[in-house]
């Protein structure tokens, strides 16, 4: 791949702002297999090859199984994945392709049935920050760090 701009670099305050949403993350309730499994699905709808190299290995770090990793962009045709995890895969769906319909009233009610409101709150901040992050290394091409 070409190489491209380093945003990182040449707008350091910018990057700093994303990195306070990850910050906020990290001492989020999140659990580190949820934030991880946010990640990787939008990562994966996204075709952001960096981002999906990068959580994978984090994932696998945090005693996620390989098999789960494998099968997760077929979640729905698995039950390896709890009611909640399937839950947030969907609002991780639905807001990543949010050009779609957003975040479905089915979902949304679903979802708050299962998580509480601050909980819920923080799976939405996940999923935006993933997806922003998404972007900048797709846009840059962002090359994957071996």
């Amino acid at each position: 791949m070409e190489k491209r701009i380093q945003i990182d670099v040449i707008e350091p305050e910018a990057y700093k702002a994303i990195f306070a949403l990850e910050n906020y993350l990290q001492k989020s309730n999140l659990s580190n297999t949820h934030k991880e499994l946010i990640k990787i699905r939008a990562s994966q709808i996204n075709s952001c090859a960096f981002c999906i190299d990068m959580h994978t290995k984090d994932a696998l770090k945090y005693g996620e199984t390989q098999q789960r990793l494998f099968l997760l962009n077929a979640w729905k045709e698995t039950d390896l994945f709890t009611e909640e995890e399937k839950t947030l895969l969907q609002i991780t769906e639905e807001i990543t392709l949010i050009h779609q319909q957003g975040l479905s009233d089915e979902t949304y009610k679903k979802a708050i049935k299962i998580f509480d409101e601050n909980y819920l709150s923080q799976i939405i901040i996940a999923v935006i920050t993933i997806n922003t992050w998404n972007r900048i290394a797709i846009s840059t091409n962002k090359p994957i760090e071996n």
